[in-house]
């Protein structure tokens, strides 16, 4: 059983930052990708960035110069560096990783940006 745990949502005001994090926990060999989607209000899912177990990173168009996604694998964590929030950032972030062949999801963390 892999479970993962977001913390580090909340509520910022535009051009602030916030980070976020990811841990996953169980019986975990090796993570291949790990990465951050949000959902916005009445939006599909979509990919905010990825990171490979040889920190190879890939961005959503929308947030790249902004945010910044790492990883330590010693402690199967993910990180999310959000710079420069925009209210068009508000969304409900989860954490994913892609583990042994399966995919795997955290029970999200609220993002707004309001003033």
């Amino acid at each position: 059983q892999v479970q993962l745990v977001e913390s580090g949502g909340g509520l910022v005001q535009p051009g602030g930052s916030l980070r976020l994090s990811c841990a996953a926990s169980g019986s975990i060999f090796s993570i291949d990708t790990m990465g951050w989607y949000r959902q916005a209000p009445g939006k599909q899912r979509e990919l905010v960035a990825t990171v490979t177990k040889y920190a190879s990173t890939n961005y959503a168009d929308s947030v790249k110069g902004r945010f910044t996604i790492s990883r330590n694998n010693a402690k199967n964590t993910v990180y999310l560096q959000m710079n420069s929030l925009k209210p068009e950032d508000t969304a409900v972030y989860y954490c994913n990783a892609y583990i042994h062949y399966s995919d795997y999801w955290g029970q999200g963390t609220q993002v707004t940006v309001s003033s």
